[in-house]
Parts: structure tokens; C-alpha cells; sequence
């Protein structure tokens, strides 16, 4: 079984397009979303619709879908984030905001080997950065291979097992195979389709591949030009645009 994972899409139509073009070249079989549908970019609703077209085998709610679906308030949101918020909320049909307040609460097992989540196991809004935040993720999933997201970085952590041969903490070359082990748990970031923040402005995603238990990080260009145009033309704040083009 093929996964083709998209993770924090954030409004972002063109990065989503470029990321489907490319996955439909290699073949996958489901899809899985973790999170964060819409935020910061200018197309919410067509990302939303072209998303949830997929027919995602699970899916989990982000911290921005949640916001936005008024389910709880921005207070926590820096000043631009509260101001792409209301934005959103403004532009989405009311059909658009009940699919968003309906998406589930994570984490959640999709098999009995893998579990989703958009920030951790324990806190579905909490950051994992590091190995110290990573070992008590680790601690606390159900499943053999917990995947999230919320940081827009690539990331992999392993627990309980030795490093398999040749794995490297973060993604390698474009579509390098990421073994993943067959004892012990690993924790994995594929990284943001929408809003790359580790310096490559292209837009990420992953292919799990559970029968080779291996993970397949992969990063796609897209027209970033075009995405800044929307964001601009829309009057959302000058750095969502910017932001796109450095990969912060």
C-alpha cells in the first residue's frame, strides 16, 4: 500500500497542483492529510475542494482549520495570522466551514501500524522540533510509524531501534528512499505542501510505501510567483508573500 501524505497545504493552489502532478507521475494508492487545509494563502476554498476530492483514507484537523472553523479563538495567533484568519473565514461558503469544523481530531490510527497526528500523539496543536520533543511523541503514539506535521520542516526520529542503514535524520536528495525500521517506532515530518519553512522553497510532500516499509520524501517546484500574486491581489500582509520564496 502507497500513502501519498500531504501535510499544512495553507491555502496554496498552485504548490497543491504541482504536488499532485508530480505524485500522479509516480503512482500512490490513498491518500492521508494532516492538517491545515487552509491559512496564510489565498485559494482556502479551491484547496479545500481539490483536498477533500481526494477522498482522503484519514485526514485530521490542523490548528489553522480549527481557528478558522471558529472552533476555538486566534488569541494564540501572531497578528498576521489572526489577520490571514479572518480573511479565510470571510471567503469560505458556509458548506466550506462545516467540512472544516468536521474534520477530525487527531491523533488517529489508520492501521494498526500507523498513526496521524498534526502536531503530536499527546497535543494535536504541540510543536516537535527536536529529539527531546520527539521522544515523548514517541512515548506516547499507538502506532509503529506516527506521521505529523505543524512545523513545516522534514523531519524523522527513531525510537527503540538502532537507526536503519543508511537513513538520515532529515530528507536527502529529491525522492531519496527513507527506510524506516521494522522494529521500534519512527516519527515522521514530511514537510508543508504549502509553506516550506526550512530554507527550500519547494513545495513537500511524501509517499509511504508500508509494504517496503520505506517513506519517500519528495520536493516539487512550483510557481511561487503565482501563488505571492494571489496573496497580494487578495491584501493579505506583504511577508505570507515573501515568506514563499526564501522557504520560511
Amino acid at each position: 500500500m502507497r500513502y501519498l501524505i500531504l501535510t499544512d497545504l495553507h491555502a496554496n493552489l498552485p504548490a497543491l497542483d504541482a504536488v499532485l502532478a508530480d505524485a500522479a507521475a509516480i503512482g500512490y494508492d490513498k491518500v492521508i492529510v494532516l492538517g491545515d487545509l487552509v491559512g496564510y494563502g489565498a485559494d482556502p476554498a479551491a484547496v479545500m475542494d481539490r483536498t477533500l476530492a481526494l477522498n482522503p483514507v484519514a485526514i485530521v484537523r490542523g490548528n489553522h482549520d480549527k481557528v478558522c472553523a471558529g472552533l476555538e479563538s486566534s488569541e494564540f495567533f501572531n497578528d498576521i495570522a489572526k489577520h490571514s484568519v479572518e480573511w479565510t473565514m470571510a471567503q469560505l461558503t458556509p458548506g466550506h466551514l462545516q467540512a472544516l469544523a468536521a474534520l477530525p481530531k487527531g491523533p488517529r490510527l489508520v492501521t494498526d501500524d500507523l498513526e496521524i497526528c498534526h502536531g503530536s500523539p499527546f497535543d494535536e496543536d504541540y510543536y516537535v522540533f527536536d529529539e527531546e520533543e520527539a521522544a515523548r511523541a514517541l512515548e506516547a503514539t499507538s502506532g509503529r510509524i506516527c506521521l505529523f506535521g505543524h512545523t513545516h520542516i522534514p523531519a524523522v526520529f527513531f525510537a527503540g531501534a538502532p537507526l536503519p542503514p543508511d537513513a538520515e535524520l532529515l530528507a536527502g536528495p529529491e525522492g531519496d528512499e527513507l527506510p524506516l525500521p521494522a522494529y521500534g517506532q519512527a516519527l515522521v515530518n514530511v514537510g508543508s505542501v504549502g509553506q516550506p519553512r526550512d530554507g527550500d522553497p519547494r513545495a513537500a510532500y511524501g509517499i509511504l510505501d508500508l509494504s517496503a516499509n520505506v517513506m519517500r520524501l519528495h520536493r516539487v517546484t512550483y510557481n511561487v510567483a503565482r501563488a505571492q500574486k494571489s496573496i497580494l491581489d487578495a491584501g493579505l500582509p506583504f511577508w505570507l508573500a515573501a515568506r514563499l520564496e526564501r522557504g520560511q
